[in-house]
């Protein structure tokens, strides 16, 4: 039996997995990959509060949002809910 911790694609499906979400990458699973048009973007926010993988992140001190790619599943949520639509899901490039 090995010691080694499977990754996400070698676990059953259903299984659960003894990881935190913070040292579980799962931004690879996403097809669809949020984009942000800064010119159309108010800041609004609502993609922050609405987003359930806390990809999408506020910085305060810079005045900016940020996505965190390594954690966004693709769900498009930001991109239905963004109240000025400056939130597009393109197809993630390889």
């Amino acid at each position: 039996m090995s010691s080694k911790e499977k990754g996400w694609k070698e676990i059953s499906i259903a299984g659960v997995s003894s990881k935190s979400s913070i040292g579980f990458m799962t931004g690879d699973w996403k097809t669809y990959m949020p984009e942000r048009d800064l010119e159309k973007c108010t800041v609004c926010l609502t993609c922050v509060m609405l987003c359930p993988d806390n990809a999408i992140r506020w910085r305060p001190e810079m005045g900016k949002i940020e996505f965190d790619y390594n954690f966004c599943k693709g769900c498009g949520i930001c991109a239905n809910e963004c109240p000025t639509k400056a939130i597009t899901m393109k197809m993630e490039q390889e």
